[in-house]
């Protein structure tokens, strides 16, 4: 579809949110686009990580207004946005963000659902929730875990923009780079990826939104319980046979060609 483009290279799944006129707000053709990426990159085993992006000068403006009051008919979403968010962070694909625009309202709950998101250090962020007379409630379930409270407090009630670099320091996103560095920055988080075991990368990320919110004691049996398959099955025998041998896992990759073609 024309407001979100799907392109893979090198087993990697770019996402490009290109509904300019409505500076990529989170109508449905935008919400479904990137649920259905999503869902093609985890049932495509050559394709190992997603990254989200943008073209113009807007990563995301939050809520579609038109939509929100009815004001245009559009197709019907196949999910809500607070599914979407769900589904970003049980994805066992890594999902990344290449932020190239500003982030406004409920945009920043979709930059703070993914796994690590990098944004020029020239882009704006901001909950302007309160300034249109609502709150910031769905994204706060993805954004507070990531922000101290008294940080929360302040930019969820000011309604002020503030710079990529303050929003890194809040934790929304892993940090910000000069604009010449963005791509580079995304390509290194990327090649690290490769060399990670696909199970295990996926097992790595569900322990970071699950672990937190149980018991210790039910925490411990659990992980130890998957530690113990982990260590059990075929992809950690491969891995830890290459490592002993000073070769490459055979999931390893380094190039970025082959892979999740159109």
């Amino acid at each position: 579809m024309g407001e979100v483009r799907v392109e893979a290279e090198g087993g990697v799944l770019t996402v490009t949110l290109a509904e300019v006129e409505s500076r990529n707000a989170l109508g449905a053709s935008v919400v479904n686009g990137i649920h259905e990426a999503i869902t093609r990159a985890d049932d495509d085993p050559t394709l190992r990580a997603v990254v989200i992006t943008n073209e113009g000068s807007t990563f995301c403006a939050g809520a579609n207004l038109k939509e929100q009051s009815g004001a245009e008919k559009t197709a019907r979403p196949k999910l809500g946005f607070e599914q979407l968010l769900e589904q970003i962070q049980r994805s066992p694909t890594p999902i990344l963000g290449k932020i190239r625009g500003h982030v406004v309202g409920g945009g920043n709950g979709l930059a703070a659902a993914l796994d690590i998101a990098i944004a020029q250090d020239d882009v704006k962020f901001g909950f302007t929730e309160v300034r249109l007379g609502v709150a910031p409630a769905i994204i706060s379930v993805v954004c507070l875990p990531k922000m101290r409270r008294g940080d929360a407090l302040e930019a969820f009630l000011r309604g002020n923009r503030f710079s990529a670099a303050k929003a890194a320091d809040y934790g929304l996103i892993s940090r910000a780079v000069p604009a010449a560095e963005l791509d580079a920055a995304v390509d290194e988080v990327l090649a690290d990826l490769r060399l990670g075991g696909p199970n295990a990368l996926g097992f790595a990320k569900s322990l970071v939104y699950q672990v937190p919110a149980m018991d210790p004691k039910d925490a411990f049996a659990w992980t130890a319980d998957l530690s113990g398959r982990l260590f059990q099955g075929e992809e950690a025998a491969a891995g830890m046979k290459a490592f002993l041998a000073r070769e490459k896992a055979p999931w390893a990759r380094d190039d970025e060609s082959g892979g999740g073609g159109e």
